[in-house]
């Protein structure tokens, strides 16, 4: 890979930088989405739509004790980007210090109380009746593994910070294709059921953070640390946690969600409802990855070059990554309006020696899932504009705004629309929330991005 310097990110065009950037991030969450999603295809042939469901009741957990390193390496990088655009060397590598003993610290302590809970913790996200024992297999087993993880998503965001999208890149690649053989070996010619598919995403954890460790080591980085930048400092913590709790509130609400529609969907149609919800949140890590991908390629641009006062880059950043992940957007759309059947007929096949209940759930969720698909999906060409707008506010180091932008969609829209509608809609009321989420949500944002963009970098222009 050629040695990329974190200068270019406030020198090169905007639509070349952006592409730049966002490639290797959509190709890098392409990858980690297609890992999950095949991972389920795995489970569901190879061991059965419960164990999706269990697999799905999980998640929440582990995935919110890792957005914790998510959480603490976005807003640290955002200081990093800004840092590096301001020359300040010295606070790039302090805030770096810091973000490593802080997620060592924060995440051990969560798996140490997630394991002591795990018997209240896996009810309580909707893994009850046939879905307990598997879930508590594959938690117990995966929950270990969650610091290795949460480092990774740290040090991901680290990566990016510098300007250097193709490692980070990799970085989501080789976890996800390890994952992929593991969970054949373990799963189907080992046969070691939910204990196969835990090890095997375990396995992927201690891959990718081998592999961030190697970058840091290596000559790639410009962020060279000593012992002395480990220790906490006060003002770095500050800002950093200020920044952070943007994306740990995200995953906090979104942990909330999973929590209600388990056990809403639940109490509608059993396991097989739950097992649908678990095919929709599979797509929608899968199919929003371009737009994912242009989000976090557009991070450390605007962070970057806000911190060297290039308003004006700024501005075309944002407009180009609206319409770069609209465009992507759309055609995601298109392709889900289309064939939501035969996405929903990949994750589950007919086994021989399958039980009638087994049986019975299998056709309820290939009947139900794709009219569900396309109500949960139906807003999805305008959610570009509330991705990037909440975003910017985040990249530029903006706590508060960039927090209500961000809890906006599921904390003040989605949550109390799952809560009303079911009582008078049944399973429909649960899908028809989400694209009303999604176009509130959206309105909001496109409101308060435009008045800031006009007060701060029209106004404020310096360039």
């Amino acid at each position: 890979m050629a040695k990329v310097s974190s200068e270019q990110l406030g020198t090169e065009p905007i639509g070349k930088l952006l592409i730049k950037q966002a490639v290797p991030a959509s190709i890098g969450i392409l990858v980690m989405s297609l890992n999950i999603l095949v991972d389920t295809i795995f489970v569901g042939n190879w061991i059965g739509s419960i164990a999706i469901a269990a697999i799905n009741v999980v998640l929440p957990v582990s995935f919110f004790i890792a957005a914790l390193g998510m959480a603490i390496g976005i807003g640290g990088s955002s200081i990093i980007s800004r840092a590096l655009g301001a020359e300040n060397q010295e606070k790039a590598l302090k805030t770096f210090g810091n973000q490593i003993s802080l997620t060592l610290l924060v995440t051990i302590s969560m798996v140490a109380l997630g394991l002591y809970y795990v018997d209240s913790l896996i009810p309580a996200f909707g893994g009850k009746g046939a879905i307990f024992d598997p879930a508590k297999i594959y938690y117990t087993i995966v929950l270990y593994g969650v610091p290795f993880l949460a480092l990774c998503m740290m040090g991901n965001t680290v990566i990016r910070a510098e300007g250097k999208p193709r490692f980070a890149m990799v970085a989501m690649i080789i976890p996800s294709v390890g994952n992929l053989i593991m969970d054949y070996v373990f799963i189907y010619v080992f046969d070691w059921g939910m204990h196969g598919a835990a090890w095997a995403t375990t396995g992927s954890y201690l891959l990718c953070f081998f592999y961030i460790l190697w970058f840091f080591f290596s000559q790639n980085s410009e962020l060279k640390i000593g012992w002395h930048h480990l220790g906490l400092e006060r003002p770095i913590l500050k800002e950093m946690g200020s920044l952070g709790f943007v994306t740990l509130a995200r995953q906090a609400v979104t942990s909330i969600t999973y929590l209600l529609l388990n056990n809403i969907l639940f109490e509608l149609g059993g396991e097989a409802q739950v097992a649908v919800y678990a095919i929709i949140a599979r797509m929608l890590m899968f199919a929003l990855f371009p737009v994912f991908g242009v989000t976090q390629g557009f991070l450390p641009i605007a962070g970057f070059n806000y911190g060297a006062q290039k308003y004006q880059r700024v501005r075309e950043s944002i407009n180009t990554a609206i319409a770069y992940a609209a465009i992507m957007a759309s055609l995601v759309f298109v392709g889900l309006m289309v064939f939501p059947a035969e996405i929903a007929d990949l994750f589950l096949s007919d086994r021989e020696g399958m039980s009638t209940h087994e049986l019975a759930t299998n056709n309820f969720v290939l009947e139900h899932s794709p009219a569900a698909m396309r109500w949960v999906f139906a807003a999805t060409p305008i959610i570009a504009l509330q991705l990037i707008g909440a975003a910017y506010f985040q990249a530029i180091g903006k706590a508060k705004p960039a927090l209500l932008l961000t809890l906006t969609r599921q904390g003040f829209f989605f949550i109390p629309l799952i809560l009303i509608l079911p009582w008078y809609l049944g399973e429909l009321g649960v899908w028809i929330s989400f694209p009303i989420a999604d176009t509130l949500s959206t309105l909001v944002t496109g409101y308060y991005l435009r008045k800031e963009v006009r007060r701060e970098l029209v106004s404020g222009q310096k360039e």
